[in-house]
C-alpha cells in the first residue's frame, strides 16, 4: 500500500452495521450482540473479549488478512468508527467509511478481512467495546502469528484518523 493512496467517502463492501435494540423493563435493558440465526457461518464468533478505551483514545488503524471482527459499541461513551477498503479486488476499494456508534446510537459492526479499521472515544467517559472475531487470538493454545498488520505507528500512513 503505497502512503499516496487517496480515499473517497462512501460505504464499503462486506462491511455490515447495524442498529442495536435495546428492550427495556423495570429492570434495566438487554440488547442481543450476536444470535447464530443471523450470521453467515464464515462470521462465526469463535472467541469473544471486551475492552475498555479511555476518552480521547483510539485503537487502530490496523487489518486483518483472515480474521472478521463482529464489534459491538455499547457505551456509555461514543465512538468515531473508521474503516478504509485496500482490497484490490473489493467493489468499494479506495473507499473510506466514517460513522458514529456508542451510548448515542449502540450498534454493531461486521468488519471484513483486509478492511483496515480504527475507532476513537470520543466522549468523556470510558467507552466499551464487545469483539466477537471468527478467528483465535494467535490461534490454537496461542501458538501461532498474530493476524495482525498495525498501521498506527507509520507517519505517512493514508490511515489517518481526525
Amino acid at each position: 500500500m503505497s502512503a499516496v493512496q487517496q480515499f473517497t467517502k462512501g460505504r464499503i463492501h462486506d462491511v455490515t452495521s447495524r442498529p442495536l435494540r435495546k428492550f427495556l423493563d423495570e429492570r434495566g435493558w438487554l440488547t442481543e450482540l450476536f444470535r447464530s440465526d443471523e450470521l453467515e457461518p464464515e462470521i462465526m464468533p469463535v472467541m469473544s473479549y471486551i475492552s475498555m478505551t479511555q476518552p480521547g483514545v483510539a485503537r487502530g488503524p490496523h487489518e486483518h488478512v483472515e480474521q472478521t471482527d463482529y464489534f459491538c459499541f455499547l457505551g456509555p461513551s461514543n465512538f468515531k468508527v473508521y474503516l478504509w477498503d485496500t482490497r484490490p479486488g473489493s467493489p468499494s476499494f479506495g473507499v473510506k467509511q466514517v460513522f458514529y456508534a456508542g451510548a448515542d446510537a449502540p450498534a454493531m459492526v461486521v468488519v471484513a478481512p483486509g478492511v483496515v479499521h480504527a475507532y476513537r472515544n470520543i466522549g468523556n467517559e470510558n467507552g466499551i467495546v464487545f469483539n466477537a472475531p471468527n478467528r483465535l487470538y494467535a490461534g490454537q493454545g496461542k501458538s501461532e502469528t498474530v493476524d495482525e498488520i498495525r498501521h498506527e505507528e507509520l507517519t505517512d500512513s493514508p490511515f489517518q484518523l481526525d
